[in-house]
Protein backbone atom coordinates (compact mmCIF):
# COMPACT_ATOMS: atom_id res chain seq x y z
CA UNK A 1 0.00 0.00 0.00
CA UNK A 2 1.25 3.47 -0.91
CA UNK A 3 1.03 6.27 1.68
CA UNK A 4 2.34 9.85 1.67
CA UNK A 5 3.54 11.85 4.66
CA UNK A 6 5.08 15.31 4.61
CA UNK A 7 8.29 16.73 6.02
CA UNK A 8 10.55 19.59 4.92
CA UNK A 9 14.12 20.31 3.81
CA UNK A 10 15.83 23.55 4.83
CA UNK A 11 17.94 25.35 2.23
CA UNK A 12 19.56 28.54 3.44
CA UNK A 13 16.96 30.06 5.74
CA UNK A 14 13.98 28.83 3.74
CA UNK A 15 12.24 25.46 3.69
CA UNK A 16 10.89 23.22 0.93
CA UNK A 17 8.12 20.72 1.62
CA UNK A 18 9.29 17.13 1.09
CA UNK A 19 6.73 14.46 0.17
CA UNK A 20 7.71 11.12 1.73
CA UNK A 21 6.14 8.30 -0.29
CA UNK A 22 6.15 4.92 1.45
CA UNK A 23 5.15 1.72 -0.33
CA UNK A 24 4.93 -1.56 1.60
CA UNK A 25 4.58 -4.71 -0.55
CA UNK A 26 5.65 -8.36 -0.67
CA UNK A 27 9.38 -8.86 -0.37
CA UNK A 28 12.23 -8.42 2.09
CA UNK A 29 14.18 -5.36 0.92
CA UNK A 30 14.37 -1.84 2.35
CA UNK A 31 14.97 0.71 -0.43
CA UNK A 32 15.55 4.41 0.17
CA UNK A 33 15.61 6.84 -2.79
CA UNK A 34 15.26 10.57 -3.32
CA UNK A 35 18.84 11.79 -2.66
CA UNK A 36 19.09 10.96 1.07
CA UNK A 37 22.41 11.40 2.90
CA UNK A 38 23.91 8.79 5.23
CA UNK A 39 22.04 10.10 8.29
CA UNK A 40 18.71 9.63 6.47
CA UNK A 41 19.69 6.15 5.26
CA UNK A 42 20.56 5.11 8.82
CA UNK A 43 16.97 5.82 9.86
CA UNK A 44 16.05 2.18 9.14
CA UNK A 45 17.71 0.96 12.35
CA UNK A 46 16.32 3.80 14.49
CA UNK A 47 12.77 3.33 13.17
CA UNK A 48 12.81 -0.46 13.60
CA UNK A 49 14.10 -0.21 17.16
CA UNK A 50 11.68 2.59 18.11
CA UNK A 51 8.63 0.75 16.77
CA UNK A 52 9.58 -2.55 18.41
CA UNK A 53 10.42 -0.90 21.74
CA UNK A 54 7.03 0.87 21.87
CA UNK A 55 5.05 -2.31 21.19
CA UNK A 56 4.54 -1.85 17.46
CA UNK A 57 5.79 -4.16 14.74
CA UNK A 58 8.22 -3.20 12.01
CA UNK A 59 6.86 -4.88 8.86
CA UNK A 60 8.86 -7.81 7.49
CA UNK A 61 8.08 -6.84 3.91
CA UNK A 62 9.59 -4.86 1.10
CA UNK A 63 9.59 -1.15 1.97
CA UNK A 64 10.34 1.49 -0.65
CA UNK A 65 10.65 5.12 0.51
CA UNK A 66 10.92 7.97 -1.99
CA UNK A 67 11.58 11.55 -0.89
CA UNK A 68 10.35 14.07 -3.44
CA UNK A 69 11.50 16.36 -4.95
CA UNK A 70 14.32 13.93 -5.61
CA UNK A 71 16.82 16.56 -6.84
CA UNK A 72 17.10 18.22 -3.40
CA UNK A 73 19.54 16.59 -1.00
CA UNK A 74 17.87 15.39 2.23
CA UNK A 75 20.16 15.77 5.23
CA UNK A 76 20.03 14.78 8.88
CA UNK A 77 17.91 12.57 11.08
CA UNK A 78 14.80 14.78 11.24
CA UNK A 79 12.92 12.54 8.77
CA UNK A 80 12.78 9.56 11.17
CA UNK A 81 9.31 10.35 12.51
CA UNK A 82 7.46 11.01 9.20
CA UNK A 83 9.02 7.88 7.68
CA UNK A 84 8.04 5.76 10.71
CA UNK A 85 4.45 7.03 10.57
CA UNK A 86 4.41 6.42 6.81
CA UNK A 87 5.62 2.83 7.29
CA UNK A 88 2.91 2.18 9.90
CA UNK A 89 0.20 3.62 7.66
CA UNK A 90 1.44 1.78 4.53
CA UNK A 91 1.39 -1.47 6.54
CA UNK A 92 -2.28 -0.69 7.37
CA UNK A 93 -1.53 -0.42 11.08
CA UNK A 94 -2.57 3.22 11.06
CA UNK A 95 -5.36 5.20 9.32
CA UNK A 96 -3.94 7.49 6.64
CA UNK A 97 -6.85 9.88 6.03
CA UNK A 98 -5.42 12.69 8.23
CA UNK A 99 -1.76 12.39 7.27
CA UNK A 100 -1.98 14.87 4.40
CA UNK A 101 -3.02 17.66 6.78
CA UNK A 102 0.20 17.61 8.83
CA UNK A 103 3.88 18.28 8.43
CA UNK A 104 5.75 15.80 10.64
CA UNK A 105 9.41 16.09 11.69
CA UNK A 106 11.56 14.57 14.43
CA UNK A 107 14.59 12.42 15.19
CA UNK A 108 13.85 9.10 16.88
CA UNK A 109 15.76 7.57 19.76
CA UNK A 110 15.96 3.78 19.93
CA UNK A 111 13.28 3.78 22.64
CA UNK A 112 10.86 5.85 20.56
CA UNK A 113 11.62 9.19 22.21
CA UNK A 114 12.05 12.30 20.09
CA UNK A 115 15.17 14.47 19.93
CA UNK A 116 15.14 18.20 19.03
CA UNK A 117 16.05 19.21 15.49
CA UNK A 118 17.29 22.29 13.64
CA UNK A 119 15.49 24.70 11.31
CA UNK A 120 12.04 24.46 12.89
CA UNK A 121 10.93 28.06 12.32
CA UNK A 122 11.46 28.09 8.51
CA UNK A 123 9.61 24.75 8.31
CA UNK A 124 6.66 26.08 10.33
CA UNK A 125 6.44 29.19 8.13
CA UNK A 126 6.46 27.03 4.97
CA UNK A 127 3.83 24.67 6.44
CA UNK A 128 1.49 27.60 7.03
CA UNK A 129 2.14 29.03 3.55
CA UNK A 130 1.29 25.68 1.94
CA UNK A 131 -1.99 25.37 3.86
CA UNK A 132 -1.19 22.52 6.25
CA UNK A 133 -3.46 22.28 9.27
CA UNK A 134 -0.79 21.33 11.79
CA UNK A 135 2.84 20.60 12.54
CA UNK A 136 3.88 17.60 14.68
CA UNK A 137 7.41 17.88 16.06
CA UNK A 138 9.56 17.21 19.17
CA UNK A 139 8.31 18.94 22.30
CA UNK A 140 11.62 20.75 22.77
CA UNK A 141 11.04 22.63 19.48
CA UNK A 142 7.34 23.40 20.03
CA UNK A 143 7.68 26.96 21.38
CA UNK A 144 9.93 27.92 18.51
CA UNK A 145 7.36 26.79 15.92
CA UNK A 146 4.40 28.20 17.85
CA UNK A 147 5.36 31.80 17.01
CA UNK A 148 3.81 31.09 13.58
CA UNK A 149 0.10 31.87 13.79
CA UNK A 150 -2.72 30.04 11.97
CA UNK A 151 -0.89 26.72 12.39
CA UNK A 152 -1.58 24.09 15.06
CA UNK A 153 1.74 23.10 16.62
CA UNK A 154 1.82 19.79 18.51
CA UNK A 155 4.90 19.03 20.57
CA UNK A 156 5.30 15.32 21.37
CA UNK A 157 7.79 13.35 23.47
CA UNK A 158 7.36 9.86 22.00
CA UNK A 159 6.31 8.21 18.75
CA UNK A 160 3.52 6.41 20.65
CA UNK A 161 1.74 9.74 21.16
CA UNK A 162 1.72 10.35 17.40
CA UNK A 163 0.49 6.84 16.63
CA UNK A 164 -2.34 7.07 19.16
CA UNK A 165 -3.25 10.54 17.83
CA UNK A 166 -3.69 9.29 14.26
CA UNK A 167 -5.58 6.21 15.50
CA UNK A 168 -8.00 8.58 17.23
CA UNK A 169 -7.35 7.11 20.67
CA UNK A 170 -5.99 10.35 22.14
CA UNK A 171 -5.69 14.04 21.43
CA UNK A 172 -2.66 16.31 21.37
CA UNK A 173 -2.63 19.72 23.03
CA UNK A 174 -1.41 22.48 20.69
CA UNK A 175 1.38 24.73 21.96
CA UNK A 176 0.23 28.34 22.03
CA UNK A 177 2.59 31.32 22.23
CA UNK A 178 1.39 34.92 22.24
CA UNK A 179 4.11 36.11 19.89
CA UNK A 180 3.63 39.85 20.31
CA UNK A 181 3.25 39.69 24.09
CA UNK A 182 6.36 37.56 24.53
CA UNK A 183 8.35 39.67 22.08
CA UNK A 184 7.55 43.01 23.69
CA UNK A 185 7.96 41.69 27.25
CA UNK A 186 11.63 40.85 26.59
CA UNK A 187 12.40 43.75 24.26
CA UNK A 188 14.04 46.12 26.76
CA UNK A 189 15.56 43.59 29.12
CA UNK A 190 19.21 44.72 29.33
CA UNK A 191 21.78 43.18 31.67
CA UNK A 192 24.56 45.70 31.00
CA UNK A 193 24.54 49.48 30.61
CA UNK A 194 26.69 52.32 29.27
CA UNK A 195 26.59 53.92 32.71
CA UNK A 196 28.98 51.16 33.87
CA UNK A 197 31.76 52.76 31.79
CA UNK A 198 33.69 55.56 33.52
CA UNK A 199 35.14 58.31 31.34
CA UNK A 200 35.75 57.71 27.62
CA UNK A 201 33.20 60.36 26.64
CA UNK A 202 34.70 60.85 23.17
CA UNK A 203 34.54 57.11 22.50
CA UNK A 204 30.95 56.94 23.74
CA UNK A 205 30.10 59.74 21.33
CA UNK A 206 31.71 57.82 18.45
CA UNK A 207 29.75 54.69 19.38
CA UNK A 208 26.54 56.75 19.51
CA UNK A 209 27.21 58.07 15.99
CA UNK A 210 28.04 54.55 14.85
CA UNK A 211 24.80 53.12 16.26
CA UNK A 212 22.70 56.00 14.92
CA UNK A 213 23.83 55.47 11.32
CA UNK A 214 24.65 51.75 11.34
CA UNK A 215 28.33 52.52 10.73
CA UNK A 216 31.18 50.05 11.19
CA UNK A 217 33.72 51.13 13.81
CA UNK A 218 37.22 50.17 14.96
CA UNK A 219 38.66 51.09 18.36
CA UNK A 220 42.43 51.28 18.79
CA UNK A 221 43.96 51.47 22.25
CA UNK A 222 46.25 49.84 24.78
CA UNK A 223 45.28 46.82 26.91
CA UNK A 224 42.80 47.62 29.66
CA UNK A 225 41.50 50.82 28.06
CA UNK A 226 37.94 49.43 27.91
CA UNK A 227 37.56 48.41 24.25
CA UNK A 228 35.76 45.12 24.92
CA UNK A 229 33.65 46.63 27.70
CA UNK A 230 32.41 49.37 25.38
CA UNK A 231 31.80 46.98 22.47
CA UNK A 232 29.62 44.66 24.57
CA UNK A 233 27.35 47.60 25.43
CA UNK A 234 26.69 48.68 21.84
CA UNK A 235 23.54 46.50 21.49
CA UNK A 236 22.06 48.39 24.47
CA UNK A 237 22.03 51.66 22.49
CA UNK A 238 20.85 50.21 19.17
CA UNK A 239 17.14 50.57 18.37
CA UNK A 240 15.06 47.58 19.57
CA UNK A 241 14.38 44.83 17.04
CA UNK A 242 11.16 45.10 15.08
CA UNK A 243 8.95 42.00 15.00
CA UNK A 244 9.96 41.38 11.38
CA UNK A 245 13.67 41.64 12.24
CA UNK A 246 13.16 39.31 15.21
CA UNK A 247 11.53 36.67 12.98
CA UNK A 248 14.34 36.93 10.42
CA UNK A 249 17.00 36.70 13.11
CA UNK A 250 15.28 33.75 14.77
CA UNK A 251 15.11 31.90 11.43
CA UNK A 252 18.90 32.10 11.05
CA UNK A 253 19.56 30.92 14.60
CA UNK A 254 16.96 28.18 14.15
CA UNK A 255 18.79 26.83 11.09
CA UNK A 256 22.04 26.91 13.09
CA UNK A 257 20.38 25.03 15.98
CA UNK A 258 20.92 27.85 18.51
CA UNK A 259 17.33 28.07 19.83
CA UNK A 260 16.76 26.38 23.18
CA UNK A 261 13.49 24.82 24.35
CA UNK A 262 12.52 27.89 26.43
CA UNK A 263 12.98 30.41 23.62
CA UNK A 264 10.32 31.16 21.05
CA UNK A 265 11.56 34.40 19.49
CA UNK A 266 14.88 36.25 19.72
CA UNK A 267 14.03 39.72 21.03
CA UNK A 268 17.53 41.11 21.69
CA UNK A 269 19.94 42.16 18.97
CA UNK A 270 22.61 39.48 18.48
CA UNK A 271 26.14 40.11 19.70
CA UNK A 272 28.66 37.69 18.22
CA UNK A 273 32.30 37.69 19.28
CA UNK A 274 34.26 34.90 17.53
CA UNK A 275 37.80 34.05 18.61
CA UNK A 276 40.63 35.16 16.33
CA UNK A 277 41.47 31.52 15.48
CA UNK A 278 38.17 31.20 13.55
CA UNK A 279 38.33 29.84 9.98
CA UNK A 280 36.97 31.72 6.97
CA UNK A 281 34.19 29.13 6.50
CA UNK A 282 33.10 29.45 10.14
CA UNK A 283 32.99 33.24 9.76
CA UNK A 284 31.05 33.58 6.50
CA UNK A 285 29.26 30.23 6.46
CA UNK A 286 29.49 27.16 4.28
CA UNK A 287 30.88 23.68 4.78
CA UNK A 288 29.99 20.36 3.15
CA UNK A 289 26.41 20.86 4.34
CA UNK A 290 26.22 24.69 4.36
CA UNK A 291 25.40 26.37 7.65
CA UNK A 292 25.21 30.09 8.48
CA UNK A 293 28.47 31.60 9.71
CA UNK A 294 29.15 34.22 12.37
CA UNK A 295 28.38 37.12 10.02
CA UNK A 296 24.88 35.72 9.43
CA UNK A 297 24.35 34.88 13.11
CA UNK A 298 25.15 38.58 13.76
CA UNK A 299 22.44 39.67 11.27
CA UNK A 300 20.50 42.68 12.65
CA UNK A 301 23.07 42.91 15.45
CA UNK A 302 26.77 43.36 16.18
CA UNK A 303 29.80 41.34 15.05
CA UNK A 304 32.68 42.11 17.41
CA UNK A 305 36.19 41.16 16.26
CA UNK A 306 38.54 41.61 19.20
CA UNK A 307 42.25 42.00 18.39
CA UNK A 308 41.56 42.40 14.68
CA UNK A 309 45.18 42.01 13.42
CA UNK A 310 45.38 38.58 15.06
CA UNK A 311 42.74 37.19 12.68
CA UNK A 312 44.10 35.39 9.63
CA UNK A 313 44.36 37.58 6.55
CA UNK A 314 42.12 35.28 4.49
CA UNK A 315 39.42 35.39 7.19
CA UNK A 316 39.30 39.19 7.15
CA UNK A 317 39.35 39.45 3.36
CA UNK A 318 36.28 37.24 2.87
CA UNK A 319 34.27 39.85 4.79
CA UNK A 320 34.80 42.55 2.21
CA UNK A 321 31.92 41.51 -0.06
CA UNK A 322 29.37 40.89 2.75
CA UNK A 323 30.20 44.29 4.27
CA UNK A 324 29.17 45.93 0.98
CA UNK A 325 26.27 43.70 -0.11
CA UNK A 326 24.91 42.80 3.38
CA UNK A 327 24.44 39.21 2.28
CA UNK A 328 26.65 36.20 1.59
CA UNK A 329 26.25 33.70 -1.25
CA UNK A 330 27.56 30.17 -0.64
CA UNK A 331 28.07 28.54 -4.05
CA UNK A 332 28.51 24.84 -4.64
CA UNK A 333 28.56 22.80 -7.84
CA UNK A 334 24.83 21.96 -7.72
CA UNK A 335 23.30 24.80 -5.69
CA UNK A 336 23.73 28.30 -4.33
CA UNK A 337 22.54 29.39 -0.89
CA UNK A 338 22.14 32.99 0.21
CA UNK A 339 22.28 34.05 3.85
CA UNK A 340 21.52 37.59 5.06
CA UNK A 341 24.46 39.37 6.70
CA UNK A 342 23.37 42.90 7.58
CA UNK A 343 25.47 43.44 10.68
CA UNK A 344 27.33 46.27 12.35
CA UNK A 345 31.05 45.49 12.45
CA UNK A 346 32.79 46.53 15.65
CA UNK A 347 36.52 45.80 15.82
CA UNK A 348 39.22 46.51 18.37
CA UNK A 349 42.98 46.26 18.34
CA UNK A 350 46.13 47.24 20.18
CA UNK A 351 48.12 49.99 18.43
CA UNK A 352 51.24 47.78 18.25
CA UNK A 353 52.45 44.31 19.31
CA UNK A 354 53.48 45.48 22.79
CA UNK A 355 50.25 47.48 23.09
CA UNK A 356 51.65 50.82 24.28
CA UNK A 357 52.27 52.92 21.18
CA UNK A 358 51.00 56.48 21.88
CA UNK A 359 50.36 55.56 25.53
CA UNK A 360 50.44 58.67 27.76
CA UNK A 361 52.42 56.99 30.57
CA UNK A 362 54.13 53.86 29.27
CA UNK A 363 56.77 53.67 26.58
CA UNK A 364 56.39 51.51 23.47
CA UNK A 365 59.22 48.98 23.17
CA UNK A 366 58.51 47.95 19.58
CA UNK A 367 61.34 48.27 17.05
CA UNK A 368 61.16 50.95 14.30
CA UNK A 369 58.68 50.03 11.57
CA UNK A 370 56.95 47.35 13.66
CA UNK A 371 53.92 49.53 14.40
CA UNK A 372 53.26 50.12 10.69
CA UNK A 373 53.87 46.43 9.95
CA UNK A 374 51.39 45.45 12.68
CA UNK A 375 48.68 47.70 11.23
CA UNK A 376 49.41 46.42 7.72
CA UNK A 377 47.95 43.05 8.76
CA UNK A 378 44.62 44.77 8.05
CA UNK A 379 44.32 45.50 4.34
CA UNK A 380 43.55 48.98 3.07
CA UNK A 381 40.31 47.90 1.33
CA UNK A 382 38.98 46.40 4.57
CA UNK A 383 40.02 49.42 6.65
CA UNK A 384 38.27 51.66 4.13
CA UNK A 385 35.03 49.77 4.72
CA UNK A 386 35.13 50.70 8.41
CA UNK A 387 33.48 54.11 8.67
CA UNK A 388 34.73 55.23 12.08
CA UNK A 389 38.25 54.86 13.50
CA UNK A 390 38.61 56.01 17.11
CA UNK A 391 41.65 55.99 19.37
CA UNK A 392 41.13 55.07 23.02
CA UNK A 393 43.41 56.20 25.85
CA UNK A 394 43.38 54.70 29.35
CA UNK A 395 40.99 56.25 31.87
CA UNK A 396 42.85 58.17 34.63
CA UNK A 397 42.35 57.21 38.26
CA UNK A 398 40.32 60.36 38.97
CA UNK A 399 37.69 59.30 36.43
CA UNK A 400 37.62 55.69 37.61
CA UNK A 401 37.09 56.66 41.25
CA UNK A 402 34.51 59.42 40.83
CA UNK A 403 31.02 58.55 42.03
CA UNK A 404 29.18 60.67 39.48
CA UNK A 405 26.66 58.63 37.47
CA UNK A 406 27.44 58.34 33.76
CA UNK A 407 24.78 58.62 31.06
CA UNK A 408 22.65 55.49 30.78
CA UNK A 409 22.12 53.39 27.68
CA UNK A 410 18.44 54.31 27.70
CA UNK A 411 19.17 58.02 27.21
CA UNK A 412 21.67 57.35 24.43
CA UNK A 413 19.25 54.92 22.79
CA UNK A 414 16.53 57.60 22.72
CA UNK A 415 18.78 59.87 20.63
CA UNK A 416 19.79 56.95 18.39
CA UNK A 417 16.14 55.98 17.80
CA UNK A 418 15.27 59.58 16.95
CA UNK A 419 18.09 59.73 14.39
CA UNK A 420 17.04 56.36 12.92
CA UNK A 421 13.46 57.62 12.57
CA UNK A 422 14.75 60.58 10.53
CA UNK A 423 16.63 58.14 8.28
CA UNK A 424 13.64 55.85 7.97
CA UNK A 425 11.57 58.79 6.73
CA UNK A 426 14.36 59.84 4.38
CA UNK A 427 14.68 56.42 2.74
CA UNK A 428 11.02 55.35 2.82
CA UNK A 429 10.90 55.31 -1.00
CA UNK A 430 14.17 53.37 -1.34
CA UNK A 431 14.10 49.57 -1.09
CA UNK A 432 16.76 47.93 1.06
CA UNK A 433 18.13 51.13 2.60
CA UNK A 434 17.29 51.84 6.23
CA UNK A 435 20.22 53.87 7.58
CA UNK A 436 22.91 56.27 6.37
CA UNK A 437 25.61 53.60 6.20
CA UNK A 438 23.67 51.87 3.41
CA UNK A 439 23.45 54.93 1.14
CA UNK A 440 24.64 54.59 -2.45
CA UNK A 441 26.56 57.35 -4.27
CA UNK A 442 23.35 58.47 -5.98
CA UNK A 443 21.52 58.75 -2.66
CA UNK A 444 24.45 60.63 -1.14
CA UNK A 445 24.19 63.27 -3.86
CA UNK A 446 20.50 63.64 -3.06
CA UNK A 447 20.47 63.47 0.74
CA UNK A 448 24.00 64.41 1.86
CA UNK A 449 24.95 67.68 0.20
CA UNK A 450 27.60 69.77 1.94
CA UNK A 451 28.16 73.53 1.89
CA UNK A 452 31.22 75.33 0.52
CA UNK A 453 33.01 75.58 3.87
CA UNK A 454 32.49 71.88 4.56
CA UNK A 455 33.64 70.99 1.04
CA UNK A 456 36.87 72.97 1.45
CA UNK A 457 37.51 71.37 4.84
CA UNK A 458 37.00 67.90 3.36
CA UNK A 459 39.29 68.67 0.41
CA UNK A 460 42.15 69.66 2.71
CA UNK A 461 41.66 66.51 4.81
CA UNK A 462 41.67 64.29 1.72
CA UNK A 463 44.96 65.78 0.55
CA UNK A 464 46.66 65.79 3.96
CA UNK A 465 45.65 62.25 5.00
CA UNK A 466 45.82 60.84 1.46
CA UNK A 467 42.36 59.28 1.87
CA UNK A 468 40.72 57.06 -0.75
CA UNK A 469 37.50 57.76 -2.62
CA UNK A 470 35.74 55.20 -0.41
CA UNK A 471 36.97 57.06 2.70
CA UNK A 472 35.53 60.25 1.19
CA UNK A 473 32.13 58.55 0.95
CA UNK A 474 32.41 57.27 4.52
CA UNK A 475 33.13 60.75 5.89
CA UNK A 476 30.07 62.19 4.19
CA UNK A 477 27.85 59.34 5.44
CA UNK A 478 29.10 59.78 9.01
CA UNK A 479 28.62 63.56 8.74
CA UNK A 480 25.04 62.95 7.60
CA UNK A 481 24.46 60.85 10.73
CA UNK A 482 25.98 63.50 13.00
CA UNK A 483 23.65 66.07 11.40
CA UNK A 484 20.70 63.75 12.08
CA UNK A 485 21.71 63.48 15.75
CA UNK A 486 21.75 67.30 15.86
CA UNK A 487 18.35 67.31 14.08
CA UNK A 488 19.93 69.43 11.35
CA UNK A 489 18.48 69.36 7.85
CA UNK A 490 21.81 70.11 6.12
CA UNK A 491 25.38 68.95 6.75
CA UNK A 492 27.41 71.79 8.25
CA UNK A 493 31.18 72.25 8.47
CA UNK A 494 31.25 71.22 12.15
CA UNK A 495 29.59 67.92 11.20
CA UNK A 496 32.27 67.36 8.52
CA UNK A 497 35.01 68.23 11.03
CA UNK A 498 33.76 65.66 13.53
CA UNK A 499 33.43 63.01 10.81
CA UNK A 500 37.02 63.68 9.63
CA UNK A 501 38.20 63.27 13.22
CA UNK A 502 36.78 59.72 13.13
CA UNK A 503 39.12 58.87 10.19
CA UNK A 504 42.37 59.87 11.91
CA UNK A 505 43.56 56.24 12.11
CA UNK A 506 43.78 55.81 8.33
CA UNK A 507 46.98 54.13 7.17
CA UNK A 508 48.78 57.27 6.05
CA UNK A 509 47.77 59.19 9.15
CA UNK A 510 48.74 56.60 11.74
CA UNK A 511 52.13 55.34 12.94
CA UNK A 512 54.07 57.73 10.74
Amino acid sequence: MLVKTFGAAVQGINATIVTIEVNVSQGIRFLHVGLPDNAVKESHERIASALNYTGNTFPRKQIVINMAPADIRKEGSAYDLPMAIGIMAADQKLPNEELEKFVIMGELSLDGGLQPIKGILPIAIKAREDGFKGFILPKQNAREAAVVNNLDVYGVENISEVIEFFKGNSTLEPTIVNTREEFFSNLNHLDIDFSDVKGQENVKRALEVSAAGGHNIIMVGPPGAGKSMLAKRIPTILPPLTLQEALETTKIHSVAGNIDSNTSLISQRPFRSPHHTISDVALVGGGTFPQPGEISLAHNGVLFLDELPEFKRTVLEVMRQPLEDRKICISRAKFTIEYPASFMLVASMNPCPCGYYNHPDRECVCAPGVVQKYLSRISGPLLDRIDIHIEIVPVPFEKLSEMKNAETSEKVRERVIKARQIQEQRFKEVDGVYCNAQMSSKQMREFAQIDKAGSELLKNAMNRLNLSARAYDRIIKVARTIADLDDAENILSNHIAEAINYRNLDREGWAG
